[in-house]
């Protein structure tokens, strides 16, 4: 039998969510600590985020995603964290056993005392969208657009039409309208679009992109190459209304269609995982039902702002090591979460009573809604609410609790979120 390499704490993944947990667990005391990244170079999908906006929560300065990602790396040098780069993970187990495989290294087994899962997420692929239409050239993801254009030098195409108002394909709107393409159209099936409000205005608006909601491509054209798309308004039940076709000529069509959290690995260690995320079940410390198993960022549930994604991998990276190092608060109860009308997917989805508890809930709403409450509810009964005056789906919600109101859910058993139109707490 192989002989395994025993570690404090393991990370899985070296983007800004794996970076974030591990320098917070070497601040938290660890000293055997070891991330793996699959790609040659750390910082994840920041390297070719060249445009700015990153960093304005966190660092309360405007950085591009190379500069912010740079930051954390810097810090891991710093700190003399081991990265261990070119290195694909092969599976993990309930007992914190890590397969992996590398050109510098081979084969190795890893057992952890604690594992960060921080493998991010990728994109949904055409196959994914059951859009009818001829296979040809000229279709890619938005990110994969963006490798080309902004590491690699290459342009996709030159008459662009994206399907899907994600932040990425928003950005890339931008990104190819600026290389010298013509962006035609961005068509979004849903009434709403799924990106932040900043990026329909910095990429569409500024740029007098049309954007089509309500509306999905009906059709693909081309034998070898892309030559053009037909666009269709779908109705309330996102069905294509016959009658309102519009034809684009095209050699491109970009799909900025939703990410999915990389969890093979999470489902392979036998974690609980929620339908509304995609992610794992966690508690209040990102602790799965695994114990010693922790999850965050993309790999828990999809962010729109990487500053959230590294405040709460910070988090887990100190919980690991606290976990590792057996200093893990005592649990007196569990308290479960669940997403009330206008929510969907709220993490984390149990929260463990602490003496030292720190309760922050997160969620995306359901729908667009205005001037609307935010209400937390312990067995039916309101202790908290917020007003917002906007809520929409391409953008997280912040529920932090503070101390009096998490003293009022020490007897509950239930902990519902919900959208109202009063304040009722």
């Amino acid at each position: 039998m192989m002989n395994e390499i025993v570690v404090d704490v393991l990370v899985i993944g070296a983007g800004p969510a794996g970076l974030a947990a591990a320098i917070a667990a070497k601040k938290e005391g660890v000293s055997n600590l070891v991330v793996l990244e699959r790609e040659d170079a750390p910082g994840g999908i920041l390297r070719q985020c060249i445009h700015n906006g990153f960093g304005l929560h966190r660092f309360k300065e405007e950085l591009t995603g190379p500069e912010y990602a740079q930051k954390d790396i810097d810090t891991a040098m710093e700190m003399g964290i081991d990265i261990r780069t070119g290195t694909t993970v092969l599976s993990v187990d309930g007992d914190k056993r890590v397969t992996c495989v590398s050109k510098a290294r081979g084969f190795e087994v890893y057992r952890a005392g604690a594992v960060v899962l921080a493998m991010g997420c990728r994109e949904r692929p055409r196959g994914a969208l059951g859009t009818p239409g001829s296979r040809c050239a000229g279709i890619y993801s938005a990110g994969t657009a963006q490798k080309y254009v902004n590491l690699m030098g290459y342009m996709p195409g030159r008459e662009v039409v994206i399907l899907g108002s994600g932040d990425i394909g928003l950005i890339m709107a931008r990104r190819m309208t600026l290389q010298g393409a013509k962006v035609k159209a961005c068509v979004e099936l849903m009434p709403y679009s799924s990106g932040l409000n900043r990026n329909i205005v910095q990429c569409l608006n500024d740029y007098d992109i049309p954007l089509y909601l309500s509306h999905t491509v009906v059709d693909i054209e081309g034998r070898e190459r892309l030559t053009g798309v037909t666009v269709a308004r779908v109705d309330e039940n996102r069905m294509p209304i016959p009658g309102t076709e519009i034809h684009f000529d095209c050699d491109t069509l970009l799909l900025s269609v939703g990410l999915i959290p990389e969890n093979e690995l999470t489902q392979q260690c036998g974690v609980q995982m929620c339908a509304a995320t995609s992610g794992a079940v966690v508690d209040d410390t990102l602790e799965t039902s695994v114990p010693g198993v922790f999850a965050c960022g993309n790999v828990l549930h999809v962010h729109d702002l990487v500053d959230f994604v590294s405040e709460e991998s910070f988090k887990a990276g100190r919980a690991a090591a606290r976990y590792a190092m057996g200093r893990t608060a005592k649990t007196q109860k569990t308290v479960a979460v669940q997403d009330g009308a206008g929510v969907r997917g709220v993490v984390p989805q149990k929260i463990a009573m602490t003496d030292e508890m720190q309760v922050n809930l997160m969620f995306r709403p359901a729908n667009v809604y205005e001037n609307k409450y935010i209400t937390l509810y312990a067995d039916g009964r309101a202790v908290h609410s917020v007003k917002k005056r906007i809520l929409t789906p391409g953008e997280m919600v912040n529920l932090p609790l503070a101390d009096a109101v998490c003293r009022q859910l020490w007897d509950a058993n239930v902990l519902t979120v919900a959208v109202t139109d009063t304040k009722e707490a």
